[in-house]
């Protein structure tokens, strides 16, 4: 009898041992070369993981970049998911070594953000570099918005990393902008009615 009760119970532990785990779906890793994927799976590469790495692979980066990425990302103690972010750095011009410059700082989400901001307002590269390198560095820097408003005063490239060298930032960084604002402003006016004059 006790026989017979057991045989159904190790049937039922035969069958749940031949049970498969469901395999990871590693087809969006297609375009990587098959050695760079083994890696991946040997570092126990998530399926979120193996998505985004997917995405920045498909849209431009090479192995090296996707691999290096992953790994800086577990460095900090986190998966890896910042390649949307990796990607629009990258399409907004900057290079591997100034993209894996932010994931070290593990921030490349926040600086991603403000580096194509940068871009956007049209400093040159060598500034815009200067300005994300401060900020991974953790120095006070002022805000895109802020250096927006800085350049629309007239000032050239020298003189906008000169004032944000100085550390300025929050309301003093404002402040200061004000200021450039009200003498932009007021050589306008005079301009303006110096003109006037000489119609006269």
């Amino acid at each position: 009898m006790r026989n017979s009760l057991l045989i159904p119970g190790a049937f039922v532990l035969v069958l749940a041992g031949c049970e498969k785990k469901p395999q990871r779906d590693y087809r969006p890793l297609d375009a990587m070369y098959s050695s760079t994927v083994d890696q991946l799976k040997k570092m126990k590469v998530t399926e979120l993981e193996v998505i985004q790495l997917g995405k920045l692979k498909q849209a431009g980066a090479t192995d090296e970049l996707c691999l290096s990425l992953y790994r800086i990302a577990h460095q900090h103690g986190h998966d890896f998911s910042s390649g949307e972010a990796a990607i629009e750095l990258s399409q907004a011009g900057y290079s591997d070594v100034q993209i894996q410059e932010m994931a070290e700082s593990d921030q490349i989400d926040v600086l991603s953000g403000d580096a194509i901001t940068l871009k956007l307002i049209g400093l040159s590269n060598p500034t815009v570099q200067e300005i994300i390198h401060r900020r991974v560095q953790g120095l006070p820097t002022m805000t895109s918005q802020q250096i927006g408003r800085v350049k629309n005063t007239g000032m050239s490239e020298r003189q906008i990393l000169d004032l944000v060298d100085s550390g300025l930032t929050g309301d003093d960084a404002d402040k200061k902008i004000i200021q450039l604002e009200a003498s932009r402003n007021h050589a306008h006016t005079d301009f303006v009615r110096n003109q006037g004059r000489l119609r006269h």
